[in-house]
């Protein structure tokens, strides 16, 4: 299995903006992403903080590495990012809300 982890820090309050954008909106079928080949599912956590910068983390599970790769290389996938910078004019800049992202890509071993 590979899985695919992305963190967010963001400042205090502002974690239902990442969540807004990517949770499941009510009666909304399935996304590209869930119906692509060798998706087994997603999972947002929050982490529960008393003050200050807030963290969101979203964990992406795959069948394979290669699954990942035919999803980062698909048209669907491509085509959205196209999209965000045409709507920008370039790169979209970073939300002001957001410290700093991390990513990175696992293969599970055990």
């Amino acid at each position: 299995m590979f899985v695919q982890i992305r963190k967010w820090t963001i400042t205090e309050g502002n974690s239902d903006k990442i969540l807004e954008r990517f949770k499941k909106k009510p009666g909304q079928g399935p996304t590209l992403i869930e119906q692509r080949e060798g998706f087994i599912g997603r999972e947002l956590l929050v982490k529960n903080v008393r003050r200050g910068e807030e963290e969101v983390v979203m964990i992406i599970r795959w069948e394979s590495e290669d699954a990942w790769k035919a999803w980062e290389k698909s048209p669907e996938h491509i085509g959205g990012h196209k999209e965000k910078i045409k709507e920008h004019g370039g790169k979209p800049p970073k939300p002001e809300y957001v410290i700093n992202m991390e990513h990175g890509n696992y293969t599970i071993v055990e």
